[in-house]
């Protein structure tokens, strides 16, 4: 039997709640906003109108902003 592997979604108000003091609820849309010059496509999922977050991705994002460099995932 194959192991499946959870995707770990979240909304854009709940980033703030999941990394407290690092990012706000507008850093977010605006990455969203800007994600195809910024490279933040990766880590969005779009059901409908509704936006999700892919957190392993987004953590991987922000690894390679840290870097200095756009990490594509």
């Amino acid at each position: 039997m194959e192991k499946q592997t959870i995707k770990r979604l979240a909304t854009v108000k709940k980033i703030p709640e999941l990394y407290p003091g690092v990012f706000t609820e507008s850093s977010i849309r605006w990455l969203i906003f800007n994600e195809k010059q910024n490279g933040f496509s990766c880590c969005v999922r779009r059901l409908g109108k509704k936006v999700l977050i892919d957190l392993d991705k987004f953590e991987s994002f922000i690894d390679g902003k840290q870097q200095g460099g756009t990490k594509n995932v």
